[in-house]
């Protein structure tokens, strides 16, 4: 007769091992060392809170070996950063397919010496955007998990060892992770040009109340939109046909209601493309299509929001 609850334990600790493979200790500030996961066999992408310098950075591996590295690249925004080793020797970690809310996941880290340890729950949410201090994060999987100190940079996995998301510190008193397909997304462009490449239009924007004749014009139930208040000159805006008046509505096939739902869709993965960019023109739908930019910074100002500067402005 088998023990259910028995092949279960003995699953869990089997993906522990296997993830634990992957998961390497971070000694990169003062305090106690973090947690990392290794992307590649040479770069380890960890929690950008945890890197409090840029030199003189250590990871050591599951086996106990150490191994110098340096910073990469940051994304603040999400709280990922991603260190280069000096020579490639860590195990890759395997990311799993999406989560799912209800499913098991074990929270990892390895904040000492003393080997991997492991926190159980549930995926309880999979939301999004989320607003922080330091920026917007896209998406975000909400977990019942325990994130002991040193987990931060650590793996979400599921019940085969895979990675379901990157542990974070926003998650205002609840474990918070960053899906491991965004994780993943950021570490290719922190690998490839040290830092995360974000898009702009070169407007300023209020958010707007949309009446019953444009959602019906629409043809969907959307309560808000983005009023264009302002174009910058020489931006995509300006370049592409938006003007003021007009009324944000959707980018790339995804309605905008805010400004959180714009930024959350400015993605490197736009900049320099052509993007179908859905406005209320006179109470009446248009699609424009513009050349996204690529942003330096984005400033918020108390009468409305930027989006964003540009190179060479």
């Amino acid at each position: 007769m088998s023990n259910t609850l028995l092949e279960l334990s003995n699953a869990f600790a089997s993906a522990v091992e296997t993830a634990g493979k992957s998961t390497v200790l971070v000694n990169a500030r003062r305090r106690m060392p973090s947690t990392g996961i290794a992307y590649a066999a040479d770069l380890v992408l960890t929690a950008d809170h945890a890197i409090e310098r840029d030199e003189d950075i250590s990871v050591m591996l599951f086996d106990g070996s150490k191994i110098s590295a340096k910073l990469a690249g940051r994304d603040p925004g999400k709280d990922l950063a991603l260190l280069r080793l000096d020579r490639p020797a860590a195990f890759p970690a395997s990311p799993a397919p999406d989560a799912k809310i209800g499913q098991l996941a074990l929270a990892l880290g390895r904040p000492s010496p003393d080997g991997i340890e492991a926190s159980l729950g549930v995926v309880s949410a999979v939301s999004g955007p989320l607003r922080t201090p330091r920026g917007l994060i896209e998406r975000y999987l909400r977990t019942d998990t325990t994130m002991f100190p040193g987990f931060s940079g650590g793996p979400l996995v599921d019940a085969e060892g895979r990675v379901v998301g990157v542990n974070t510190s926003f998650g205002r008193g609840m474990p918070f992770s960053i899906p491991v397909g965004d994780a993943w997304k950021v570490a290719e462009q922190l690998d490839k040009h040290g830092s995360v490449r974000r898009g702009y239009l070169g407007i300023r924007s209020q958010v707007v109340e949309l009446s019953s004749a444009g959602q019906k014009a629409l043809k969907r139930e959307q309560a808000t939109g983005l009023l264009v208040m302002g174009i910058e000159a020489d931006t995509p805006a300006s370049r592409d046909g938006l003007i003021v008046g007009d009324i944000l509505v959707g980018l790339n096939g995804h309605p905008v209601g805010d400004h959180d739902e714009l930024f959350a869709r400015l993605t490197g993965e736009v900049v320099g493309m052509s993007t179908p960019i859905e406005i209320l023109r006179g109470g009446q739908p248009q699609v424009l299509q513009v050349v996204i930019g690529e942003a330096l910074s984005v400033q918020t100002n108390r009468g409305g929001r930027h989006h964003g500067q540009g190179r060479g402005e």
